[in-house]
């Protein structure tokens, strides 16, 4: 079930983003991943954020500001489920998406996002936060 995300799942998206990532981002430096999971408070305030329950549990979670994807996380114990199919399909059909910049380095995510339809546009040397982990900027 895709539900809207209040305040007090903040902990548990935490959780979940810090599942995928490390599982996911094995380039990411430790300091870096240490500097983005303090920040997330923070960067969950500047999006819409949608969740996805499993049995009364949020494994996934989508963030997205005006037409761009910022976040897309499933739980590392729920990953290839179908889980972030569904929330990128909800929010292209309810949230007008059609673009998501994602980590060149993580090459399931950019497989993932070609595979739903999104095309590469163009590469940023650094991430939006300056940091040297080149970004891929995708649209559908």
């Amino acid at each position: 079930m895709i539900r809207e995300i209040n305040i007090t799942d903040y902990p548990r998206l935490i959780e979940i983003w810090e599942s995928a990532v490390l599982n996911t981002h094995d380039f990411l430096k430790k300091e870096d991943f240490l500097y983005y999971k303090k920040q997330l408070p923070v960067y969950f305030q500047h999006v819409t954020l949608l969740g996805f329950e499993k049995e009364g549990r949020l494994v996934g979670f989508i963030g997205v500001a005006e037409e761009n994807v910022e976040m897309l996380f499933v739980d590392n114990t729920c990953r290839g489920t179908g889980i972030g199919k569904k929330l990128i399909t909800y929010a292209i059909a309810h949230l007008q998406v059609t673009k998501v910049d994602v980590n060149e380095q993580n090459v399931q995510a950019v497989d993932f996002y070609k595979y739903v339809g999104f095309n590469i546009l163009r590469r940023s040397e650094l991430d939006g936060a300056g940091k040297e982990y080149p970004v891929l900027h995708m649209e559908l």
